[in-house]
């Protein structure tokens, strides 16, 4: 059995600093996550959501081993959720 030794991880400041402003944001300003009708807006909640997940776990220094996991946790998917969340606000 072959084993992969992997670079140690670091803190991944950008990401990190994302995750935190969207829990911060998020817990500070609920009004933040609904439409315009006054309801909550639940795809701009789950990208929300996806770029703050993202954020705390890149951020943290955490990279998975699965390819699937480690792209969607990722430095570049937690921009890309957090660039849906802000076309899906601007567009209501």
């Amino acid at each position: 059995m072959t084993t992969v030794v992997q670079p140690p991880s670091r803190v991944h400041l950008p990401s990190l600093m994302v995750g935190l402003a969207t829990m911060l944001g998020g817990t500070l300003y609920p009004p933040l996550m609904v439409d315009a009708a006054g309801r909550a807006d639940h795809t701009l909640a789950m990208a929300l959501f996806w770029a703050m997940s993202a954020g705390f776990i890149r951020g943290v220094g955490f990279v998975p081993r699965a390819r699937v996991w480690r792209w969607l946790f990722s430095g570049w998917a937690c921009a890309a959720a957090l660039a849906l969340a802000a076309v899906l606000k601007l567009s209501h």
